[in-house]
């Protein structure tokens, strides 16, 4: 019943059935874009990809070769405003580093298209602002790229945890990191705005804002980096921060650079629900104990993976009017607690949220 009702949340009304698919341009070529989410279109029901940007000519011409993708619809960087007359062009997915996510979100939205951007959704509370009083102001849809909240295990935690069925929630442990390698926009502060919670602690941080349902008015944070690292002369590696929610739930989160993981637990009075891996690429694993009982929990293959499910998702909205689930409010809620997370770090003392306003 539980995979039958998720299925449904994300399934289009049977009257747009026949309606034309949504027209994606993917902006940013890199090996996200194009190994993750561009062969993913194959799997969709309801998006397309009709056109690319960048800055490498080679690029275009290779990926638009592969998949088809006419001259008149290859762009430039230099001339991306120019999608303004393409109607075949319905979103724009911002896929680039997280310094630019905001100017070509803006730069999509005064061009009429709808965006989905990738997380995090830029550097600083003021950006996200920005972002979304562009789309707003322009009558267009902004989505963040969580592609988690699409994938049917953590669909499942969710609705098991909101649901009681461990017993109300007392503790969640999220932890996800890697060993980064050197020489990556992601060590270049200009580029990405931070270390490793800008990059990978935010999957900890936000599982544990959907796996309560509540947002935090606390947070705690220390931070360990070996600047002696040539990795991280600009950004930091490791973060341990704690968020305290208004239930009373407490959240142990862990970000990294330089150790594995990638795991969440909820934990509740009967028990607890546990993801390893939780966010990856593939492979989510369930594993639940209750009333002392530990068992694995396995799903049948969903019909769409996370990454089609995620890009149909916004092309259902725009078909239907509805809103994101994860619109660009979730983006800024997470980049308020991000902010608050480097305060607390900083400052060496815990942050009440209702002191950022």
């Amino acid at each position: 019943m539980a995979v039958a009702s998720l299925a449904s949340a994300l399934r289009v009304p049977s009257a747009f059935a026949e309606t034309r698919k949504i027209g994606y341009a993917i902006v940013g070529l890199g090996y996200y874009a194009t190994k993750q989410i561009m062969p993913n279109f194959a799997e969709c029901e309801h998006s397309r990809l009709v056109a690319l940007v960048s800055g490498s000519p080679s690029k275009l011409e290779q990926y638009g070769a592969q998949y088809g993708i006419p001259k008149t619809h290859r762009y430039s960087y230099a001339d991306f405003d120019r999608i303004r007359d393409n109607p075949d062009i319905d979103v724009v997915y911002v896929v680039l580093p997280n310094s630019l996510h905001a100017e070509y979100t803006v730069r999509a939205a005064r061009a009429g298209k709808h965006v989905m951007c990738e997380k995090p959704m830029a550097t600083s509370v003021a950006e996200c602002q920005a972002m979304i009083a562009a789309c707003r102001q322009a009558g267009t849809k902004l989505m963040i790229g969580y592609r988690s909240r699409f994938e049917p295990y953590n669909r499942l935690a969710i609705e098991l945890a909101h649901g009681g069925h461990v017993g109300p929630t007392r503790l969640i442990t999220a932890e996800h990191g890697f060993s980064i390698q050197p020489n990556q926009w992601r060590l270049n502060r200009a580029m990405s705005g931070g270390g490793s919670m800008m990059d990978i602690g935010i999957y900890s941080l936000n599982a544990a804002r959907y796996l309560t349902g509540e947002e935090p008015v606390e947070v705690s944070a220390v931070e360990s980096t070996d600047h002696a690292d040539p990795r991280f002369r600009e950004v930091e590696d490791r973060v341990s921060f704690i968020l305290r929610f208004p239930s009373g739930v407490q959240a142990n989160c862990i970000s990294s650079y330089s150790s594995a993981h990638n795991g969440y637990r909820v934990n509740g009075t009967q028990g607890w629900i546990a993801l390893e891996p939780a966010t990856s690429y593939a492979g989510q694993a369930m594993t639940i104990n209750r009333d002392g009982i530990t068992a694995p929990r396995t799903l049948p293959a969903p019909a769409r993976n996370q990454f089609a499910a995620q890009l149909d998702h916004l092309a259902e909205c725009i078909l239907t009017g509805a809103s994101p689930i994860v619109a660009g409010e979730e983006g800024l809620a997470d980049m308020r607690l991000i902010e608050a997370i480097y305060r607390s770090a900083a400052e060496r003392r815990s942050v009440a949220l209702k002191e950022l306003g």
